[in-house]
């Protein structure tokens, strides 16, 4: 089992940056690939970012340029960092942890996942 937390939510004005933080513990960190989700009212759950175990990232197109994911194994930590924000990137935001190192977007195919923490940017 692997517990996930994420952290670092919040209310932001569009332009502006947060940074999100998922702490795990349980198994160890290092083996999973680890990817960013968020989920708006009303819509599917979708993939925002991941990191390989090796430090390979992707992201989705609509975020590239402005959100970094980035892992610190030492910390047992997944970060995203989301700059010039937009009411577009209102959702909850989750972080998930993957045992296979083929690249997947589905959440569906990822084996843990956290709580959620909410990204509310106004306009």
């Amino acid at each position: 089992q692997v517990q996930l937390v994420e952290s670092g939510g919040g209310l932001v004005q569009a332009g502006g940056s947060l940074r999100l933080s998922c702490a795990a513990s349980g198994r160890t960190f290092s083996n999973y690939a680890m990817g960013w989700f968020r989920q708006a009212p009303g819509k599917e759950r979708e993939f925002v970012a991941r990191i390989s175990r090796s430090g390979t990232t992707h992201y989705v197109e609509s975020v590239k340029g402005r959100f970094t994911i980035s892992r610190d194994n030492a910390k047992n930590t997944v970060y995203l960092q989301m700059n010039s924000l937009k009411p577009e990137d209102t959702a909850v935001y989750y972080c998930a942890a993957d045992s296979s190192p083929v690249f997947r977007t589905t959440p569906r195919t990822y084996d843990y996942w956290g709580q959620g923490t909410q990204v509310a940017v106004s306009s």
